[in-house]
């Protein structure tokens, strides 16, 4: 980020730190030697062996699913942050709300998996019987495995040691650099968002639902719990709640509609250009003006076809089977205006 943008300390007054704790059992062990009986295989300084299954995989699917979710819900809240996330104090109730149904579910899955779970082992090795032994002298007992499925976090407050008689010693502890580095985190998480968004959403589009219009409310309301965490922030609220105001409230959304949208996503892509606008905001020109000039903005016209795809990551679109967001065309073929988002300035600045 070529603008600098930095937080200052006092921030931490209106944070909560978030540790998420989500531990895994892989169902693998080390394949050794005498798994293989009396064969020879290349020095460990050439190959070394690999691991073997000891479960189905697909039983343990839904934990790696859960872990994910937990991962993106924090990501749409918060802001990664020594190792978590922070997160706003006014909304931690809800998230942590969130986090508590996320645990219960996982809780859940890990209880009735435990009840099958000498069923499924014995399945496991009926389906490859030829290497039975393989399998069952790996085998590791239900204890074990509930030792090994956690779901579990810690939310605590962070402040810097102002009153320590060495306080010198505490700024250069690292904290400081932590927290002024929270604004440029930010707009980072945004730009790859919006990145996620124009290649999964809007590229090459003629026209899309309003369900394409879930990833900009999810930027607008991370945006929102967050605007306290460097003056740039607000004012990109206010212009993603003018485009979406914008909008007709219902059918699909085309034409200059559709334009204003995509430069919209273009922008939010590049958090240099973005922090530009945002600052005429800021000096009085209004939202209005940045998303009018979005629409004064060379964009390529050339189009491709589509080809289906699966939604992942931070896109939180899983409300229905959508083919408006099961769509996805050449990223390439109706690119964002220039490697940045270059906004005519009609006189203004």
């Amino acid at each position: 980020m070529d603008t600098p943008i930095l937080s200052d300390i006092r921030v931490l007054d209106n944070l909560l730190a978030v540790n998420l704790n989500i531990t895994l059992w892989s169902a693998r062990k080390k394949l050794t030697l005498e798994d293989f009986g009396h064969v020879d295989l290349p020095p460990e300084d050439l190959a070394t062996l690999g691991s073997k299954r000891i479960a189905p995989p697909e039983s343990l699917r839904i934990f790696g699913t859960l872990k994910a979710r937990a991962f993106n819900f924090l990501d749409r809240h918060g802001i990664r942050f020594l190792g978590g996330w922070a997160i706003p104090e006014d909304k931690a109730t809800d998230i942590i709300q969130e986090l508590c149904a996320l645990r219960d579910e996982f809780a859940a899955q890990k209880e009735a998996f435990l009840a099958e779970y000498d069923a499924l082992i014995q399945a496991w090795i009926a389906k490859h019987a030829d290497w039975a032994n393989l399998i069952a002298n790996s085998t590791v007992g239900s204890d074990y495995v509930r030792a090994r499925l956690g779901f579990s976090w810690q939310l605590y407050k962070v402040a810097p040691l102002m009153a320590h008689p060495d306080a010198e010693t505490m700024v250069e502890s690292g904290l400081y650099e932590e927290v002024e580095g929270l604004a440029g985190t930010l707009f980072t998480e945004i730009a790859k968002f919006a990145d996620e968004t124009w290649r999964k959403v809007y590229a090459g589009k003629t026209e899309v639902t309003h369900k394409a219009l879930s990833p900009l409310r999810t930027m607008y309301h991370k945006l929102m719990g967050l605007t306290f965490v460097e003056p740039h922030v607000a004012p990109v609220t206010e212009i993603l709640q003018m485009a979406l105001s914008r909008l007709p409230k219902k059918g699909t959304i085309v034409g200059t509609d559709l334009l204003m949208l995509q430069g919209l996503v273009c922008l939010l892509r590049d958090p240099d250009a973005l922090i530009e606008h945002s600052q005429q905001v800021i000096e009085g020109y209004g939202p209005a003006t940045v998303l009018d000039s979005i629409l004064r903005a060379p964009m390529a016209p050339t189009f491709a076809e589509h080809g289906p795809v699966e939604i992942t990551g931070l896109l939180d679109v899983d409300e229905g089977d959508d083919p408006e967001l099961a769509e996805i065309t050449d990223p390439t073929a109706r690119p964002c205006p220039g490697p940045r988002v270059q906004i005519p300035s009609m006189g203004l600045w």
